[in-house]
Order: structure tokens, then sequence, then C-alpha cells
């Protein structure tokens, strides 16, 4: 002690004494190197569980802006070839398709049955159930670039074209808003057409049960009437597992498996309207309904790694 007395008297400026007061602090608590190693190696034992559970949904969004950077890379560096190509945007979403693909495969094994289902060429109009975070959509539009050379068209709510950034992706991705005419008209252009009918509402309001909150939305109805394009079901197994709520924070991810399934093409040239949404519910309902049977399974790893992280919580409290 009596070192860092004189080291007090010897200080001159306000950073000298408190480094004065940590070494005599170090000192009276008989701290070493190894000690402080020690208490690092617990906070990382008591943290990375949280970050895997916690941060990673938020690579994600990560993920989504660095793809929209890239792309404004890419635009910059073909401006010149752009009056020359007609297919500028090419390169750019296979190259996003395999990464996106890549991250599906790492993280949530996803996998696809059926994809021969989806026509090679030609309109066909997809409906899907929207989980809470569609990140199995995305990998369905990468797997589609990869293995049949198609963009696929897609359908989005209006907040998602007023997120900062998102302009030139949706429209790379040919992500429209939904009206009717528009949807037709891409169908009749001879290009694939994905709409959730559930959408905003399904991906907040439906549960572990994956119950289906069309309501009385029919528009995509009067779409395949109006553009006579078969009407392929899609759903995606264990993609409210993936991302879910863990009590009072929303959002988590794990990762689950994630098995994508194509229905047979419907053909309904002569159906009414209100009957194309039951006709196309009934397959999905099937689905939904093994889904519920294998849930249980999927969930219980789920709360494990929850009541796991929250005891470690307790524990650094």
């Amino acid at each position: 002690m009596s070192g860092n007395q004189s080291c007090l008297t010897g200080a001159e400026d306000t950073l000298s004494v408190l480094v004065c007061l940590f070494h005599a602090w170090e000192e009276w608590a008989g701290l070493d190197q190894e000690d402080y190693l020690s208490v690092l190696e617990y906070l990382l034992w008591v943290f990375t569980p949280l970050a895997i559970v916690f941060i990673v949904p938020f690579l994600i969004v990560i993920f989504l802006y660095l793809s929209i950077l890239f792309l404004h890379v890419y635009k910059r560096k073909n401006q010149l070839k752009e009056a020359y190509c007609n297919n500028l945007w090419d390169g750019a979403r296979k190259t996003l398709a395999t990464l996106w693909d890549g991250h599906g495969a790492i993280w949530h094994g996803y996998e696809v049955h059926g994809m021969e289902k989806i026509p090679d060429e030609g309109p066909a109009l997809i409906v899907y159930y929207h989980g809470a975070i569609p990140v199995d959509y995305y990998y369905f539009l990468a797997h589609v670039i990869i293995q049949k050379g198609r963009t696929c068209h897609s359908v989005a709510d209006h907040f998602l074209f007023k997120i900062p950034g998102f302009k030139l992706l949706l429209e790379v991705f040919s992500v429209i808003h939904g009206p009717q005419e528009e949807c037709v008209r891409a169908l009749k252009n001879g290009h694939l057409l994905a709409i959730s009918p559930g959408g905003v509402r399904e991906a907040l309001f439906s549960d572990e049960t994956y119950p289906l909150l069309w309501g009385e939305r029919k528009g995509f109805a009067q779409v395949a009437i109006d553009s006579r394009a078969p009407v392929i079901p899609m759903f995606t197994q264990n993609v409210r597992e993936g991302f879910r709520s863990l009590g009072t924070l929303s959002a988590a991810s794990s990762p689950v498996s994630d098995r994508h399934t194509s229905a047979n093409p419907r053909e309904h040239p002569e159906s009414l309207v209100g009957e194309i949404p039951h006709q196309i519910q009934s397959p999905l309902t099937s689905v939904t309904l093994q889904q519920r049977q294998t849930v249980q399974y999927v969930t219980k790893p789920t709360h494990q790694v929850a009541a796991v992280c929250t005891g470690l919580v307790l524990m650094c409290i």
C-alpha cells in the first residue's frame, strides 16, 4: 500500500489518480491476470446462448441490407452494360439467391419437396401460408432462381415499400403491392406470381396450430379466374418454430429444420370466386393438421432453450 500512497502523492492529473486507485483496489482484492480471464470466460459462457437466441434474428435484417448494398454496388458497376443488356440484374439475382440458399441450408436445413410442380415456363399462381417472419419464402425465391432460372413475382403489403432502402431490392425481385390488374398482367405475361392471402394478419395472429386467417379475402381467386393460371398451394413445415415468441420476447430464432412442400397445380377455369379459396384451403389445411401433430416435438427444444437462457440470466444477476 505504501507504493500506492506514493503513487497518489505524485499524481498530477485525474487520469493518474484513477490509475493509482485502480491499482490500489486490485492489490486490496488480490486479483491477478488469471482472475480476469476466469471472469471473461464466465461471461462468455452466460451470454453466448442469449446471443444465439435473441441476436440471430437481427442477422436477417442485416443480411437484407447487405443484399441491398450489393445491388447498389452492382448497379453502379454495370451502368454502361445496362444500355446493351436486357437482363442486367440476372447476375445479381443469382448471386444473392446463392447466398440466401446457403443461409437456409446451414441455419434451417431448408429443403424443398415438389419443386417439379413449379413450371419451368408459363404462368402459375402460388398461394402460401405466411409465417411470423416469411424467411422461408425468401429461401423459396432463391430456390426458384437457382433451379428454375426464373424470378417469381411477389405480392407484398404496402408497408414494405415504405421501409428505407428497400426500393431497389423490391424492384430487382419483382415485388408488387398487389392491384388485381397488375397481378393478372404478370400472369398473362407468363410469370410466376406468389401471394399470401393471410398476409400480415396471418403473420401476427396465427399461432402454433397454424390456422389460415384469410377472412373474406378473395381477390387472389379473381386473379386466378381472370388469368386462367393454375394455382399451386404451398406450405413450409416448422416455419413458426424457427421464429416465434419466447415469453414476452418475440422473433427469437432457433435452428429448426424447414421443409417446404408444394401441392399439385389446380386449374379453376369455370370456378366461382367464392369456391376457389375453399378449394385451395383444403390441401393447405391437411398439411397444417400434420404439422400440428409434430409441432410438440419441435417446440419442446425451443422452450428448453428459453428456460436455459432465463436460468443463465438469473445466475448472472
